[in-house]
């Protein structure tokens, strides 16, 4: 017969437990001092001390005037920022708190790691939860909603009745600046509209909020307190929620005074050592240990630590002799296991393996072990003190614990646990992609935990911890991707010394550098990623080499090195037979035609083109516009415009928002030289939609496109107009090149004026601006052709321009290029002096 954990059916007894009265006296004190600043109650104590379980009894004792929530990082998922404020913000709006703005700048974040979704009922995050997501996709009645800051407050215009909340919206400068912030600014802004809510729920009733387990993010402190800035994001949140109480339990006290002084004034310290001799005696006697020697053994070998207390006080009841002369804590972990059934205590043991674990894995693992997988075999577990309730029907076991049962495991049994883990959770994560299973903010963490069987079964290849990565991205979330990294940094760090082989350790280390740069580049740390890819001289015929190659060389590329980055991607082109090669070959052509070689970029084109699969119809659109691209700027309009709906096609096979997108800008700017009239009404339409997505490198390129047409109109003052905010939005993306081109035809607008002077130095300033970008070669040879021709000829864009015509490689005669530019130019120099 199973054993029962008693202190969970006498509250005397835990009431006991939990009679640290010093502890309680400062819990109470703080929770009267909750003022407008942040305030953190450090709960201090070493493993197994009983902390967790302490701020469930301060949870249960904190009245009822305040809300409350819980955040236990001893779960992965909740280590990552974004599922963590996601499972804050379920538990305290099912209590009231109003989180409209922090709901629509959540949507934006995930719209934005997230483009090749559609903002539904089904994919966004708190769509049921939050009143006003779910009326902003009621009001959108089953159209598309593409989640930006703008287009949702658009929408909360027609979808909100109260006028207050509505005004409160509209008018949040927080969320009027997020389109224009970058993925890393993005985030911090998320966090702080979380704080804000929170701060204004607290005017009418206050809040706390526990936080468990914080070592199981900083398992590695840096000298002098510092970590590797694995938790920055939960300082950032805690240093911001005023009007409340943080209680955050540790094994260490907190050393974030080593980032800022002020954090002094703000953290009170409360230890939590090992229960007094007294308090020990107390327990044992009310637990029904009378005898004083058995009760002073049993003391002195728990440490004072209640989690081996509690399992004397369950052994002590099937066999009070069985606890006689426990000489030390693994002597009672042993001991109360000698009273589990033999089957139970298998199980247990086995259930060690699983960081979590519901019914259907403990069924999974009996079934492969032949050990019973019956409902009362699971309820007896389950009702153990060391088996801690999660949400949704799931468990995990307490750490001591683990380490105890794991003990009796050999290394092949263990590593044929995880391998059914592994198996398990991949059989899920196909459940939840299919949609069998219900998805959630975390609908892609079943593939992070496969990563982690995988890797201590030892049979998962790094090509197939990048498809895992790659899956988790289309399924959730890229923080779904950085839990994976660290999985795979804490393995290579607990493989050192250890007997593994090298070749293996150093794929999975190329693997996570590869994760990990490409995750960097997705929040616009480009130096972190240039960091993590160090060039080297190595073949590149694996996915691994190559893609960690490729985020390497996108890097360099952003940093300007584009010399250095067409290498590497001409070395990928050149020697990667795998998966990444379609991509290294449009990169390669893309620079090429930028750089000026169009018959080369255009022959590359098709070649990649013709060795996409079927699948890579998005990379296939993104070819295709790439050649419509370079034949604009080769001024062959019909063939630009053919290669534009073949891209337009690709797109809309692959629902592929971001690429139709682009394409309404490409249509602008194309019909600004072929249909001036068509060309705004067309850019008016495709701003609509670059708003939404909140990208601004297109925001300016479309007002370009737009000022073109309206100088071709005669509407001057509309033109300027549209090249001052292209250049406020070029500005802002950091377009270099973009903002040249604009200021290029800007020229043009001064030279209808009279304006002849500022006409000859924008043009040299462009002139200029592309020869040092090391891009548009083409269009050094239309300034130069207009400069001549309006009478403004500068030394120094003739050699540009002789430059520009040696790095040229054109599909056709140099002539006919020169005549499609005189039949551009002449739209806007109508006579020459």
């Amino acid at each position: 017969m199973a054993i029962r954990p008693r202190y969970r059916r006498v509250s005397a007894l835990q009431r006991q437990f939990f009679n640290r009265e010093g502890l309680l006296a400062t819990y109470d004190e703080e929770l009267r001092g909750i003022s407008s600043g942040p305030r953190i109650l450090n709960v201090v104590g070493v493993g197994g001390i009983g902390k967790s379980r302490l701020l469930q009894e301060l949870r249960h004792r904190t009245p009822d005037t305040f809300r409350t929530a819980r955040l236990d990082l001893q779960l992965p998922t909740l280590r990552q920022q974004e599922d963590a404020l996601a499972v804050l913000r379920t538990e305290l709006g099912a209590q009231g708190v109003k989180f409209d703005r922090f709901d629509i700048a959540y949507a934006v974040l995930w719209q934005r790691v997230h483009p090749q979704l559609q903002m539904d009922r089904r994919n966004t995050p708190f769509a049921e939860e939050s009143e006003i997501l779910s009326k902003i996709l009621d009001e959108a009645m089953g159209l598309p909603v593409i989640g930006t800051a703008a287009g949702l407050v658009r929408l909360t215009g027609r979808a909100m009745a109260n006028r207050q909340r509505r005004h409160r919206i509209e008018a949040d400068p927080t969320l009027q600046e997020i389109d224009g912030l970058s993925n890393a600014e993005l985030g911090h802004a998320v966090t702080y509209l979380f704080a804000e809510e929170m701060r204004e729920s607290a005017e009418d009733r206050p809040y706390v909020l526990y936080v468990d387990a914080y070592e199981a993010m900083v398992p590695t402190p840096l000298p002098g307190g510092r970590s590797f800035a694995t938790d920055a994001w939960v300082r950032d949140l805690l240093g911001q929620l005023h009007g409340g109480l943080t209680v955050l339990a540790s094994r260490e006290a907190l050393p974030w005074a080593a980032y800022d002084r002020e954090w002094e004034t703000v953290i009170r310290k409360a230890r939590v050592g090992g229960l007094p001799m007294a308090a020990r005696l107390d327990l044992l006697a009310q637990a029904g240990i009378t005898e004083i020697p058995q009760q002073r053994s049993i003391a002195e070998a728990s440490a004072g630590v209640p989690f081996y207390l509690h399992l004397a006080v369950d052994t002590h009841v099937q066999n009070p002799a069985w606890m006689e002369d426990a000489g030390t804590s693994e002597e009672i972990v042993q001991r109360f296991l000698q009273h589990v059934a033999p089957d139970e205590v298998r199980i247990l043991e086995l259930l060690s393996i699983a960081r979590t674990f519901d019914l259907e894995v403990f069924r999974t693992i009996g079934r492969n072990f032949d050990l019973p997988t019956n409902l009362l075999t699971w309820e007896s577990l389950t009702a153990y003190s060391f088996a801690y309730p999660l949400p949704q029907g799931w468990y995990r076991l307490h750490q001591l614990m683990i380490a105890a049962l794991q003990g009796h495991l050999s290394p092949a049994v263990k590593r044929h646990v995880h391998a059914v883990l592994r198996q398990y959770w991949e059989d899920l994560a196909d459940r939840v992609e299919a949609g069998a299973e219900r998805g959630g903010v975390a609908r892609s963490s079943p593939l992070r935990e496969a990563v982690y069987h995988g890797l201590h079964a030892g049979n998962l290849e790094p090509e197939q911890i990048l498809k895992h990565a790659d899956r988790a991205i289309g399924m959730s979330s890229r923080q779904a991707v950085d839990g994976m990294v660290k999985d795979l940094r804490d393995h290579l760090g607990a493989s050192i010394g250890a007997d593994a082989a090298p070749g293996a350790l150093a794929g999975i280390r190329d693997a996570a550098d590869c994760l990990d740069a490409e995750s960097r580049l997705e929040l616009g740390d480009t130096g972190a990623a240039v960091a993590l890819t160090p060039v080297r001289d190595a073949p590149l015929r694996s996915v691994v080499s190559a893609r960690l190659a490729l985020a390497g060389a996108n890097a360099r590329r952003i940093a300007g090195e584009s010399s250095l980055a067409a290498g590497i991607f001409e070395q990928v082109w050149q020697e990667h037979e795998g998966e990444a090669r379609t991509s290294a070959g449009l990169c390669v052509a893309d620079i090429r035609m930028w750089q000026g070689d169009f018959e080369g970029a255009f022959a590359l084109a098709e070649e990649v083109h013709g060795i996409c699969s079927p699948e890579e119809r998005v990379i296939r659109g993104d070819l295709k516009r790439l050649m419509h691209l370079g034949h604009r700027f080769l001024m062959d309009f019909g063939r630009a415009d053919e290669l534009m709906a073949q891209a337009e096609a690709e797109y809309r096979a692959a629902g592929a928002v971001m690429g139709l997108a682009n394409i309404r800008t490409n249509r602008a700017e194309l019909l600004a030289f072929t249909d001036p009239e068509a060309a705004v009404r067309e850019a008016g339409a495709a701003l609509d939609v670059q708003r939404d997505l909140g990208a601004q490198h297109e925001i300016g390129k479309v007002y370009t496109a737009m000022g073109i047409a309206q100088i071709r109109l005669g509407e001057l003052d509309r033109a300027q107009q549209s090249f001052l905010n292209a250049n406020t939005a070029l500005d802002r993306a950091g377009y270099r090149s973009g903002r040249a081109r604009a200021d290029m035809f800007r020229a043009f607008l001064h030279l209808q004026r009279g304006e002849r002077e500022a006409t000859r130095e924008l043009l040299l300033h462009a002139a200029r601006e592309f020869a040092a970008c090391q891009v548009y070669p083409s269009l050094i040879l239309a300034i130069h052709q207009a400069s001549e021709r309006i009478g403004l000829g500068d030394r120094e864009i003739t050699e540009l321009a002789e430059r520009a015509r040696r790095s040229l490689r054109l599909p056709g005669a140099a002539a006919d290029l020169e005549q499609r530019t005189e039949d551009v130019l002449s739209m806007f120099i109508e006579v020459s002096p």
